[in-house]
């Protein structure tokens, strides 16, 4: 798969930034090519409106929901607690792209909801085969968010506050021994 040329790469990450620091209000055209150190034209040139810059924006978190899920799928520590250690909050491109495209579901966008509902999907479907039921699975889910969410308690101070080492170690440790 090719990389998308390295401007329209850095709109897109302007793009996000400003939604997760100032909103969807003031993620404009203009802010973003500022942001962006691109002109007006090359903004355009890449995106020609904000729908277009929205929807190149929920394209780049089912990418990156996508190569998380990879990941985690190839981690020796196994899926659950893979996922678990990835619930903190880093300031990753995947962090920063689902903050953003919160707040674009946040405003009423329906593509934006959608594609968070389809990277849940994802996480759990990958998730299912290696907890002992549905419940197992939504507990697992559930302290995900919950891990995510503490991270994310103030979005403009990325990355967040992170349960760390041998305390994250042991509560991986619990909720690996009740779901799987």
């Amino acid at each position: 798969m090719s990389r998308p040329p390295l401007a329209r790469e850095a709109v897109l990450d302007a793009f996000s930034r400003i939604l997760v620091d100032e909103g969807e209000r003031a993620a404009t055209m203009d802010a973003t090519a500022r942001g962006a150190g691109v002109s007006k034209g090359g903004l355009l040139y890449h995106f020609s409106s904000k729908s277009a810059l929205e929807a190149a924006l929920v394209e780049r978190l089912e990418r990156l929901a996508d190569e998380d899920v990879a990941e985690i799928e190839r981690s020796d520590e196994g899926v659950v607690a893979a996922h678990l250690r990835s619930s903190q909050n880093t300031g990753s491109p995947l962090d920063v792209t689902i903050l953003a495209v919160s707040r674009l579901a946040q405003n009423g966008s329906d593509a934006a909801t959608a594609s968070l509902r389809r990277v849940r999907e994802l996480w759990e479907n990958s998730l299912r085969a290696h907890t002992r039921d549905e419940t197992a699975l939504q507990m697992v889910l559930l302290v995900s968010d919950g891990l995510y969410f503490n991270a994310v308690l103030d979005l403009n101070a990325l990355p967040g506050p992170t349960l760390e080492g041998a305390d994250l170690d042991a509560l991986i440790a619990r909720v690996v021994a009740a779901t799987t």
